[in-house]
């Protein structure tokens, strides 16, 4: 059965999903905070900023240049590779089975990526002060509409700031007041009884801020964030037996010609322009939990 075949099937998992994490387990249900019931005014404010300090420049530097690669190398320690997207899912319920399958996952899963949270990416980047990731992160917060996407980004973002605060030391004042801002909410938030104003370290966000402060260029950095998603994507897929090492070599290649179009049609658009194109996938994510055997995290 393939991913685009499969859409009954789904239904049914829909369905659980929603009885298993809303109406039969109602401890997992979030509390909405003081501060998310405020992004959709701030909302406005995104309009305003974006023509504001547009980061249109490429690295200053053959030095600096060299970040973005590192940046979307496998050897830096971001978590990528604990994380799957839904694809552990789409193969457990049959959705994803062999390479056909698996390509129609990529392509949905590119889309999703690139619709709901490229964005973020560019919005960070285009402006990277602390105020706006702020603002960013609490929004992208409530934008995620599942508890394991939401996990995965909060844990890619938290391994992120970690990492760069080791390695790019050119940015390490404004790294350290960003730590400093997420203590202080937490804090917060513990002596508000969970209700305080949280930053949340989500990975989408931060990432553009972090390449923001980096000098790169705006399609510079949502090109390498849509480049890390497909390649942990593959990377998710070797593991799970889906495809070989080689084969997903061969197949990065044949879909960098569709991620790039992917990418053109989905850049440099405003937050408030952010939204699923394949809420299939976020279904499929959201019983990873749910699993009788997990390899990944999400």
């Amino acid at each position: 059965m393939g991913f685009t075949e499969s859409y009954d099937h789904l239904c049914l998992y829909y369905v659980h999903n929603i009885c298993c994490h809303c109406e039969l387990y109602p401890s997992r249900q979030r509390k909405v905070t003081d501060r998310e019931t405020e992004t959709e005014r701030d909302f406005c404010s995104f309009d305003a900023m974006e023509s504001l300090n547009t980061n249109t420049n490429w690295c200053s530097n053959g030095e600096s240049s060299w970040a973005i690669w590192q940046l979307v190398d496998s050897i830096l320690p971001t978590g990528g590779f604990a994380h799957s997207m839904g694809l552990e899912a789409a193969v457990q319920i049959g959705s994803v089975s062999d390479s056909p399958s698996l390509h129609s996952f990529i392509i949905s899963s590119l889309h999703n990526t690139s619709s709901l949270l490229l964005p973020f990416v560019y919005a960070a980047s285009t402006h990277p002060s602390i105020e706006r990731w702020e603002l960013l992160d609490s929004t992208i917060h409530v934008t995620l509409s599942n508890q394991i996407s939401r996990r995965a980004s909060i844990s890619q973002g938290t391994a992120l700031l970690r990492v760069s605060m080791s390695v790019f030391e050119e940015i390490l004042p404004t790294l350290k007041a960003m730590k400093d801002k997420v203590r202080r909410s937490q804090e917060e938030n513990d002596k508000n009884d969970g209700t305080g104003s949280l930053i949340h370290l989500h990975h989408a966000p931060l990432f553009g801020m972090i390449l923001g402060l980096l000098g790169m260029d705006t399609m510079v950095a949502q090109r390498a964030f849509l480049f890390i998603n497909l390649r942990d994507l593959l990377s998710a897929a070797t593991r799970l037996g889906v495809v070989g090492p080689l084969e997903a070599a061969q197949m990065m290649h044949r879909v960098s010609g569709e991620a790039e179009s992917i990418l053109g049609r989905y850049a440099n658009k405003p937050v408030r322009d952010a939204y699923q194109t394949s809420p299939i996938i976020d279904v499929i994510q959201g019983v990873h939990d749910d699993l009788f055997s997990r390899l990944f995290r999400s």
